[in-house]
C-alpha cells in the first residue's frame, strides 16, 4: 500500500529564494483576505508547494503527501550547519505530524546538514532519505546516454568526476569504473595521501584512476564530466575543450552559466527524471511539476508508491545495488532519465551527436563519417546563423531540414513530401527547380561563358534580358539597372528619383514593406522594422495606404512615392479602385517619380505577368527581384524611363554613380531570360488567375462558419487568411474569476496594490491577449505543417495573417488538397467559432 511523503526541499539561488519568500508573503497576505489569518506570534520557516500533494504512477498506484520550501539557500544552510540540521530536524517531525508522513525525503543542502541523512534519521520518529540514489542512477544514465550517441566505448572514454569522495560523487566514480572507463577524479587532495583517497575504490580499478585537484589539470583526452560538488561554480563552460559534455548533478550548479552561444560545449542538467504520459501529478485539475525532477524529490515519491517507507539512501556510502533497485523502481512507476534538459530546456539526440566529431578525429586510417546533414543543419544554424530564429523555429515545428524540391512539393531526408503555399515569399513562381531554368543554367556552365565582365565589356546575356524586360514591361521603361535582391532595387529606385528630379522628400505609405536596408527601411511603413535602426533618411514622409487626399498633400515638392499594387506583407491588402492611376497622376503634375515597387507582385503573381497591367498603368519606376530568376540566383532590377534615367546619370561623369559588383552578371541574366520564356510559353500569369480563384472561392466556402477567419483575400496566386485574433477581456476575466472564486475578498487585495503595479499587469495582460490572436494564425501554420504537410507562414508586417503564396505552377487538386487540411484544422478549432460551427459527430447516436 502506497505510503504517505513529505519533501524538504530548498531553493537553489537567491532568485529561487526569492520566489519562495514572495510566495509566502502572497500566502499570507491571500489567509488574511480568507480571514484566516495566521495566530499572533506563529512562526513558519516552510512554504508549501500546493501542486504536489499527490501523483498517480504508470502503475496505477497513487501517494499522497506534502513538499515545503525552506527559504534559505544551500550557502545560507552550510554556513551555520548546526542551526540548519536543528531546524531541519523540526520541519521532518513537523511533516510526520502535521501531514502525516511516513517518509521524509531530503535535498541536497538538508541532507548534508544532517551527515547526508543519517543524524536526522537518528533523532526523528519516521524514516528518511537523501534521494542520492536516484540522482546517482539518472547521473549515470545519461552519461551512459551520451556514450551511446557519440558512438564511443567506455573503454576508450575518460571521464573526469568533479566532486570525489563526495556521496553523489563515489557512487558514480564505482559505477563508471564498472561500466570501463579510465576516470580523472577532481577532489580537495590538499595533504591527503593518494591511498587515502582511493581507499573507497576497489584496488582493481586503482590504475585506471588519476587524482587531480582542478578540472583544468585533467587529461587533454577528458571531453566528459560529471560535476557533483557540494559548492558549486566550479567548473568555467568558457574554460573547456570544445566537444565537452558536462552532466551537472551540483545543487547549487558546478557550472554556473549556459555555454556561450556558438560553442561546442554541453552541460545537462544531471541526476533528473521526467514522468511519462501515464504519470498524473496532482489532480489533473491545473499543471503540475513533472518533468526534470530531482532525483532526491523523485525517489521519495517513487518509495511512497512502493509503500516502502525506510531510509533508502543515507551517508555517504551508497549501496549500488539500491542505486540500481531504485532506477528500476523508478521506471516502472514512469519516471526516466530522459529527456536531456540544458539549463531547463530540452536536449535532444542531435544536440548531443553534432559534437561526435571532437571525440573522434578523422585520421587517415580511419575517417570519420559523412555528417548527418538533416542534423548538423539545425545546429549549424542555431550556432553560426541566428540563435533565436533557430529556437524560434524549433518551438513552432519550422525546423525541419529539405534535402529535395520540384514543382510546388518540398522533400526532406527521409522521403516526405511537403506542398510549399510559401514559395520563398514569392521567389519561386515558377516552382522549385524548374526543368527549364535549371537546364539553361547547366548550358551556360557547359559553354564556358564569362558570368563577371559586365565593367570591363559588355555583357550578352545582361543586354538581352534588359531588352526583354523593357519590351514586356508597362509604359515606357527602356532603361534597366540589375542589382541581387529587391532591397537593393529599391535603393536604386530612391537614389534614381532624387538624382533625377533634384529633389530629396521621398513618400511612402503606412504598412508598406520595401526591404531592410537603411534606404528601403526609410520607406517601410512599420515601425518594428525601422525603430532599431534611426535614424534613417530624413525628408521622408508616411501617408496611409490608399488615401489620395493625404498623398495629393505630400506629394507637392517630392523626389518620388513609392508604392505596393498589393501590400504583400502588409497583409496582402489591395488598394482602392482606382487608387494607383491616381496616384499616378498626382505624382505626374507634381513632377515626382511614380515608383511601383513589383518585387512581390510583379512575373505572374497576381494573374498578370505585372500588377500594373490591372490599371493600365505607366511606372516611372519599377522595381523587380524574387522570381526574376525562377529563385534560383539572387537578381533584382530597376526599370525605368530614358528622360529620368538621362537626367540622373546621362552624363560621363555621372554615368557611374550607382553600380553594383555583382548586378548584371550573365549568369543571373540567363536564368531571368529562361524566366521569362517558362512565364509566356506555358502562360502561367493566366494558370495563376484561374487557379487563385478557384482556391480562395473554396477558402471562403469552408471557413464560413468560423467566424475565427475574418477574412479570404488575395488576387492571382497571392491569397491572404486573416484570423480575428481578439482575446481582449480574457486575463481581465480569469484575474476576476480567480478573486471572486478563491475564499476572502481579494478585489480588496488587488485594490491596495500600487497604481504603478496595476498598470504594469494590466500592460502585460493586454500584451498577453494579444500574444493570443498571433498564436492563433501560428496554430495553424504548425498544424498545417505538421499534420498535413502544408507549409505556410505569417506576413511580415501582420502576424494574424497567413500569407497563401505558393508557385504558380500549382494545380486545382494541390488547391484542393490545402482547403481540405484548412477545413480540417477548422474543425479542430471550432471551439474558438460560435455555435453555427458546431456539427453533431457523425459517430454520435442519435437523440
Amino acid at each position: 500500500m502506497p505510503a504517505t511523503f513529505g519533501f524538504l526541499a530548498h531553493p537553489i539561488s537567491s532568485g529561487h529564494r526569492n520566489q519562495v519568500r514572495a510566495l509566502d508573503l502572497l500566502g499570507r497576505l491571500f489567509d488574511d483576505h480568507r480571514g484566516t489569518p495566521e495566530p499572533p506570534g506563529t512562526r513558519r520557516h516552510h512554504v508549501p508547494v500546493p501542486l504536489l500533494t499527490s501523483v498517480t504512477s504508470a502503475t496505477g498506484a497513487t501517494a499522497t503527501g506534502e513538499v515545503r520550501h525552506l527559504p534559505y539557500t544551500a550557502q545560507q544552510l552550510l554556513a551555520r550547519p548546526t542551526t540548519a540540521r536543528d531546524l531541519v530536524v523540526a520541519e521532518v517531525s513537523a511533516l510526520r505530524e502535521e501531514a502525516g508522513a511516513q517518509l521524509v525525503g531530503l535535498g541536497g543542502a538538508t541532507s548534508i546538514v544532517g551527515d547526508r541523512g543519517l543524524w536526522t534519521a537518528e533523532q526523528v520518529g519516521v524514516p528518511v532519505t537523501s534521494g542520492n540514489s536516484l540522482t546517482v542512477y539518472a547521473a549515470h544514465a545519461e552519461i551512459a546516454h551520451v556514450v551511446r550517441l557519440l558512438g564511443l566505448t567506455p573503454e576508450h572514454t575518460r571521464v573526469a568526476v568533479v566532486g570525489y569522495p563526495g556521496s553523489i560523487g563515489l557512487a558514480i566514480a564505482k559505477l563508471l569504473l564498472a561500466d570501463g572507463h579510465p576516470l580523472d577524479l577532481v577532489a580537495r587532495i590538499g595533504t591527503q595521501t593518494p591511498e587515502r583517497l582511493l581507499r573507497h575504490l576497489d584496488p582493481v580499478h586503482h590504475e585506471r584512476v588519476r587524482l587531480v585537484e582542478d578540472v583544468a589539470q585533467c587529461t587533454a583526452e577528458t571531453l566528459l564530466y560529471v560535476t557533483a560538488s557540494s559548492v558549486g561554480g566550479l567548473v568555467d563552460p568558457a574554460a573547456l575543450r570544445p566537444g565537452s559534455i558536462v552532466v551537472d548533478v551540483a545543487l547549487p550548479r558546478d557550472v554556473a552559466e549556459p555555454p556561450a552561444p556558438g560553442s561546442d560545449v554541453l552541460v545537462i542538467d544531471g541526476g533528473l527524471v521526467s514522468a511519462s504520459d501515464e504519470v498524473q501529478v496532482g489532480d489533473g485539475s491545473l499543471p503540475a511539476p513533472a518533468q526534470q525532477l530531482n532525483g532526491c524529490l523523485a525517489e521519495t515519491i517513487v518509495l511512497a508508491l512502493e509503500g516502502r517507507a525506510e531510509s533508502f539512501s543515507l551517508g555517504r556510502e551508497l549501496d549500488l545495488e539500491r542505486v540500481r533497485t531504485i532506477g528500476a523502481l523508478a521506471a516502472r512507476h514512469g519516471f526516466r532519465p530522459t529527456p536531456l534538459a540544458s539549463f531547463g530546456r530540452t536536449v535532444h539526440d542531435d544536440d548531443v551527436e553534432r559534437l561526435a566529431r571532437h571525440h573522434r578525429p578523422a585520421t587517415s586510417a580511419s575517417p570519420a563519417p559523412a555528417p548527418d546533414t538533416a542534423a548538423e543543419t539545425p545546429r549549424r544554424f542555431e550556432q553560426h546563423v541566428n540563435p533565436p530564429m533557430a529556437r524560434l523555429f524549433a518551438a513552432h515545428g519550422l525546423d525541419r531540414v529539405f534535402t529535395g524540391g520540384s514543382g510546388a512539393t518540398l522533400t526532406t531526408a527521409d522521403g516526405t513530401d511537403y506542398l510549399d503555399f510559401i514559395a520563398g515569399y514569392g521567389c519561386l513562381n515558377l516552382g522549385h527547380n524548374h526543368p527549364e531554368v535549371t537546364g539553361r543554367l547547366r548550358q551556360f556552365l557547359d559553354t564556358s561563358a564569362p558570368t563577371f565582365v559586365q565593367y570591363v565589356s559588355m555583357p550578352t546575356h545582361s543586354a538581352e534580358l534588359a531588352e526583354r524586360l523593357s519590351a514586356v514591361s508597362p509604359g515606357r521603361l527602356e532603361r534597366v539597372f540589375f542589382s541581387n535582391s529587391g532591397t537593393e532595387a529599391v535603393e536604386a529606385a530612391l537614389k534614381l528619383a532624387r538624382a533625377g528630379t533634384g529633389r530629396s522628400r521621398l513618400v511612402y505609405t503606412e504598412n508598406s514593406y520595401h526591404g531592410k536596408t537603411l534606404g528601403a527601411l526609410s520607406v517601410t511603413g512599420r515601425e518594428g522594422h525601422r525603430a532599431p535602426f534611426g535614424p534613417l533618411l530624413p525628408e521622408t514622409a508616411e501617408v496611409p495606404y490608399g488615401d489620395l487626399e493625404a498623398l495629393e498633400q505630400a506629394i507637392e515638392g517630392a523626389a518620388g512615392f513609392i508604392v505596393e499594387p498589393v501590400q504583400g506583407e502588409g497583409g496582402v491588402v489591395l488598394p482602392p479602385p482606382g487608387y494607383l492611376r491616381a496616384a499616378r497622376e498626382l505624382c505626374r503634375k507634381a513632377g515626382a517619380a511614380f515608383i511601383l515597387d513589383e518585387i512581390q507582385t510583379g512575373l505572374g503573381r497576381t494573374g498578370a505577368l505585372f500588377a500594373a497591367d490591372h490599371d493600365d498603368l505607366e511606372p516611372d519606376v519599377l522595381c523587380l527581384a524574387k522570381s526574376l530568376s525562377g529563385g534560383l540566383i539572387p537578381i533584382g532590377a530597376t526599370l525605368c524611363g530614358a528622360d529620368l534615367w538621362d537626367a540622373a546619370y546621362g552624363t560621363t561623369n555621372r554615368s557611374m554613380l550607382h553600380s553594383s559588383t555583382f548586378g548584371g552578371g550573365n549568369f543571373a541574366a540567363a536564368a531571368g531570360l529562361a524566366t521569362l520564356d517558362v512565364l509566356t510559353g506555358e502562360d502561367l500569369p493566366a494558370h495563376a488567375r484561374k487557379v487563385g480563384e478557384h482556391l480562395r472561392g473554396r477558402l471562403r466556402e469552408v471557413t464560413a462558419p468560423y467566424g475565427f477567419v475574418k477574412d479570404v483575400r488575395g488576387i492571382g496566386m497571392m491569397t491572404a487568411i486573416e484570423f480575428d485574433g481578439d482575446f481582449s477581456g480574457a486575463v481581465r476575466a480569469l484575474t476576476d474569476e480567480a478573486l471572486t472564486r478563491f475564499p476572502g475578498d481579494l478585489h480588496t487585495l488587488v485594490d491596495w496594490l500600487p497604481d504603478e503595479l496595476r498598470g504594469a499587469l494590466s500592460g502585460v495582460g493586454r500584451a498577453m491577449e494579444s500574444t493570443l490572436g498571433d498564436l492563433m494564425c501560428l496554430r495553424f501554420v504548425g498544424t498545417l505543417a505538421r499534420d498535413h504537410k502544408m507549409l505556410t507562414f505569417v506576413t511580415a508586417n501582420r502576424t494574424g495573417v497567413m500569407r497563401i503564396q505558393p508557385p504558380l505552377v500549382l494545380d486545382t487538386a494541390q488547391a484542393d488538397r490545402f482547403v481540405d487540411a484548412f477545413a480540417e484544422v477548422c474543425q479542430g478549432l471550432a471551439l474558438h467559432a460560435d455555435l453555427g460551427a458546431w456539427q453533431r459527430p457523425a459517430t454520435s447516436p442519435a437523440s
